[in-house]
């Protein structure tokens, strides 16, 4: 496994100032894309590198839970991709929502399900073919990493070339033990409720007060509940891994608690050369400032 240190000489003034001044220049050629699909306005950032064009290096990347596109992890990726050279799609999962932007809010009632991301991947996959690329890295981070590999075991084609998951969800987060420790509640309960209901043709109907992902005390349509916490093999990456086709690159932070358990997991497929494998010391699950530098440098290279 390699491993990365951010170079001292980055904390000069001088350089920092570089770099705030070449992120200032690739912050201004952002362009928001909006594309209907299946009746619904999905929205993505666009960033082309100098000079580049969609038949150049192309990321699609996908963010994490509940989140957005324009989150600090994701904003600064795209820029930091740009300076290497590299183009970028960062895309909003709709999650249910017509033109969503921003976090989800958690008052609002969860009718989204874990699979409905790889839908939406290949949609946007299909749109940048349509406008000319022909060679696409698929890139995730934290759910969306795992959302990002299921579809690319799935869903292979000739114009995915390669595959950047970064600290990709190991299925811990969804298991019934974090369920307990996070709501104090058995997660076999809840469940038992939501198959019922949908059992009884009841899935789009909502289930009040019931704790869901990062949401205490949500409105969850039963289906949705299911879908995010019934136990399936594909929501370990690793387990996923076993079956990619593509060169796969998994990137990992050794302050990340929140997949703390993904470098073991990982570490007998790299070991088989089934992945490439970066440790970036000293970065936590969000790959910010320095390590998303670090990040963009080591995906520029990979490609």
């Amino acid at each position: 496994m390699k491993t990365r240190f951010a170079l001292f000489a980055k904390v000069f003034a001088g350089l920092a100032l570089c770099t705030a001044l070449v992120n200032s220049a690739y912050a201004a050629e952002v362009k928001e894309i909006k594309q209907t699909h299946q009746g619904m306005q999905l929205n993505a950032n666009l960033l082309l590198a100098d000079g580049g064009g969609f038949d150049d290096k192309m990321v699609l990347l996908t963010h994490g839970t509940l989140t957005h596109k324009e989150r600090s992890t994701y904003a600064q990726l795209q820029k930091n991709l740009a300076a290497q050279g590299v183009s970028s799609l960062a895309i909003n999962l709709s999650l249910g929502l017509n033109d969503r932007h921003g976090e989800y809010d958690c008052n609002v009632a969860h009718t989204h399900k874990h699979t409905d991301a790889l839908q939406e991947i290949g949609f946007w996959l299909d749109w940048l073919k349509s406008q000319g690329a022909t060679a696409v890295t698929l890139m995730g981070h934290s759910r969306g990493g795992n959302q990002t590999a299921w579809f690319a075991t799935e869903h292979d084609s000739d114009i995915i070339k390669n595959v950047v998951l970064v600290a990709p969800a190991t299925g811990e987060q969804q298991s019934p033990a974090e369920y307990e420790e996070k709501y104090g509640k058995s997660l076999a309960s809840v469940m038992a409720k939501a198959k019922k209901m949908v059992a009884a043709g009841k899935g789009n109907e909502m289930m009040a007060d019931t704790d869901f992902i990062y949401c205490k005390k949500a409105k969850v349509a039963a289906a949705s509940f299911v879908d995010y916490y019934e136990v399936k093999p594909q929501f370990d990456t690793p387990t996923l891994l076993k079956d990619i086709n593509k060169p796969t690159l998994v990137v990992m932070g050794s302050a990340d608690t929140v997949v703390a358990d993904l470098p073991e997991k990982i570490q007998p497929l790299a070991d088989a050369g089934k992945v490439e494998t970066l440790m970036l010391e000293d970065a936590d699950h969000f790959f910010l400032d320095f390590a998303n530098e670090d990040l963009a440098a080591a995906v520029a290279e990979f490609m």
